[in-house]
């Protein structure tokens, strides 16, 4: 299963403006939270959650909320992505696989399952 989702960039760092670090803490938990060090990152965060809930096949709701989506970087500093174990067990994935990227005012993100 594939995901991808595009976020303007801009309307993350309006958020944020707006709302501060509770704008982050709708989306993010606190280690996430940690890893933002500019907008781009927290956006491509944003992205990333909207492509792998779209991956599982139901969008960010019910079945799968924000922060059943959990992203981390690697030692080089790539994105990793898992789920909670609620979610990893009812809809049985075995590997998650991320990119996310930012150019000209848009954060992109693409998640592959395996099941």
């Amino acid at each position: 299963m594939i995901g991808i989702d595009v976020v303007s960039i801009n309307r993350i760092e309006k958020m944020y403006e707006k709302f501060g670090v509770k704008a982050y803490e709708k989306y993010l938990n606190e280690d996430e939270i940690k890893l933002i060090k500019k907008v781009e990152t927290a956006a491509g965060f944003w992205a990333a959650k909207e492509a792998a809930s779209k991956s599982l096949g139901c969008g960010i709701g019910e079945e799968c909320g924000f922060h059943d989506i959990i992203l981390s970087k690697s030692s080089k500093n790539a994105p990793l992505i898992t789920f909670s174990k609620v979610v990893l067990e009812k809809f049985k994935i075995k590997k998650a696989h991320v990119s996310i990227t930012h150019d000209n005012g848009f954060a992109i993100a693409v998640v592959a399952l395996e099941k």
